[in-house]
């Protein structure tokens, strides 16, 4: 008997924990869908949703004064690497692969995904383990069972290539050896279609390929690259992740890469350094999103021009004329910035800057990574935007990013599913 009234109290108890309602009361609220501030809002919160917003005062169990900030809704990076520590070399990046274990990998990959949570990215795309398995999926399932803090994440689990086309270089090491790889390789089409279905099997959300390699730069200015994939391959992964109902995205620097990835059926471009102008009138016909990745070009262009590849460098070079000429084509933005690439103590902001810089209104620039991300992960109405029905993924910072985008890069509030993550 008295096992069952603990039972039934403590089913009490959580039934009216799960009813508790939030007022958060707003000095200044972003609408990210048409970009209006409107201030003295007052967002009212049950469980993880937004119930309503009103500019009345609103009845709730408890208040959370945000009078003296600005409040938007939490940002969405579409290109993460969680798994990933910088890596500015091939000799970082092999380091990462054969000299660490995938389980202490994780165990790094736990407090980058909690930083980006701290940042404000309250939802990221992390594009590819790099030699780490399925652990994305792992982290995914803490961060969704509360074991860890963290985003909400969407998953490319290996990505894929094609044989003897992707680090680690095997010819750099005895021959005798078998070494782990930093993602799924495959030959022919067959292999291809197996490789999309294992991935899903395994809990990938998306698929991510890699879709050109040996980047280089024409005398007229323009760049070219080296394609993967044959025709067969890339469309039978294209067909295979289309008839399973996922989504394609494509690294993919230059035309090469680019137009067949799009053909296949990519959803996302990631990278297009060096596309042209026939790459963004078929983006802009198709509806494909691109993914300019800006900082992380900058971080290791340096370097690896020491080590003898200046490829980065022309592309540093170029890069704001080509960002300019997509803006004008109508090319749609998804903000993705590679962190992890680079190193995860730096600003998951940044990109912002470039954005403003070279052309956008920082409505534009944040609408990128709020309303533009969310339709891309096929997610509108949820995440990117405070409104009826959304989860309660919100942040707040004391200055106006409208003013001035650079204040992106310090977040001092942070709240993902109703829960305060940064006080």
């Amino acid at each position: 008997m008295h096992k069952f009234l603990l039972a039934f109290t403590i089913f009490i108890s959580a039934s009216l924990s799960a009813q508790k309602t939030y007022v958060i009361n707003c000095g200044k609220l972003l609408d990210s869908k048409t970009g209006v501030v409107k201030e003295n809002q007052h967002i009212l919160i049950k469980g993880n949703q937004v119930i309503s917003i009103s500019s009345s005062p609103i009845q709730a169990d408890s208040v959370i004064n945000l009078s003296d900030y600005f409040v938007m809704p939490g940002l969405i990076d579409c290109h993460t690497h969680v798994l990933l520590q910088a890596d500015i070399t091939s000799e970082d990046y092999d380091v990462q692969i054969l000299k660490e274990s995938i389980p202490y990998r994780t165990i790094r990959a736990t407090r980058s995904a909690e930083q980006s949570l701290l940042n404000g990215f309250t939802t990221i795309r992390d594009l590819g383990t790099e030699g780490a398995g399925f652990a994305d999926v792992d982290i995914k399932k803490a961060i969704n069972k509360g074991v860890i803090g963290g985003p909400r994440m969407f998953v490319s689990t290996l990505a894929i290539n094609t044989t003897g086309h992707y680090p680690i270089k095997t010819s750099d090491y005895a021959w005798e050896l078998h070494l782990p790889k930093g993602l799924q390789e495959i030959t022919g089409a067959d292999e291809a279609r197996r490789a999309v279905r294992q991935q899903i099997e395994q809990g990938a959300d998306w698929i991510k390929i890699y879709a050109d390699r040996g980047y280089y730069k024409l005398a007229d200015g323009s760049f070219r690259s080296l394609p993967n994939f044959t025709n067969e391959e890339i469309n039978a992964i294209g067909d295979e992740t289309i008839r399973s109902r996922k989504k394609l995205a494509a690294h993919a620097m230059t035309r090469d890469g680019i137009l067949g990835a799009i053909h296949a059926g990519a959803t996302s471009i990631e990278h297009g350094s060096g596309m042209d102008e026939e790459c963004m009138k078929l983006m802009v016909e198709k509806g494909v999103y691109w993914c300019p990745t800006l900082f992380v070009n900058e971080y290791v262009a340096e370097g690896r021009a020491k080590m003898g590849s200046p490829i980065n460098l022309y592309f540093k070079q170029s890069i704001q004329s080509t960002f300019k000429k997509a803006i004008a084509m109508g090319v749609k933005l998804a903000y993705g910035t590679d962190i992890g690439g680079y190193d995860w103590s730096l600003p998951q902001a940044k990109d912002f800057t470039y954005f403003v810089e070279w052309g956008l209104t920082p409505i534009q620039a944040i609408q990128t990574a709020t309303t533009t991300a969310a339709e891309l992960l096929g997610m509108q109405g949820k995440i990117g935007e405070i409104k009826e029905g959304a989860f309660a993924d919100i942040i707040a910072i004391k200055k106006d990013p409208t003013k001035d985008i650079s204040v992106l890069q310090n977040i001092d509030w942070v709240m993902k599913d109703g829960k305060i993550y940064k006080h």
